[in-house]
């Protein structure tokens, strides 16, 4: 898996490729958790690139969303959500009647969220 991060003015975005399992998962981990180390708290996760997301995956993205949310400072978006990805997902309750995260189908839509 290669995981990139990029800084805008107003969010940063996380780019990740490949499989996000119980491998990989902690090379996610380390990039979102040195986001919200330096204070970084509005996150898009652009999801193009992954083939596969693991329970490992889905718990980066809580343990990130809770960081972000803490004390109202932000939030964890999700962009680009590959169908198979959706589905896990939906059947793991992360986007039911009060969702999780809010998911957006571009990048540009997501980062303008901020």
């Amino acid at each position: 898996m290669e995981v990139t991060t990029q800084n805008f003015k107003r969010c940063d975005l996380v780019q990740a490729k490949g499989r996000v399992d119980s491998s990989t998962a902690p090379m996610l981990t380390e990039a979102m958790e040195a986001l919200t180390n330096d204070g970084h708290y509005r996150i898009v996760f652009d999801m193009s690139g992954l083939e596969y997301m693991s329970s490992a995956g889905m718990r980066v993205l809580i343990s990130t969303q809770r960081a972000c949310k803490r004390f109202n400072r932000g939030e964890l978006v999700l962009a680009v959500v590959p169908q198979r990805i959706y589905e896990a997902l939906e059947l793991a309750g992360f986007l039911g009647p009060t969702p999780l995260f809010k998911l957006y189908d571009n990048l540009p839509a997501a980062i303008g969220h901020f």
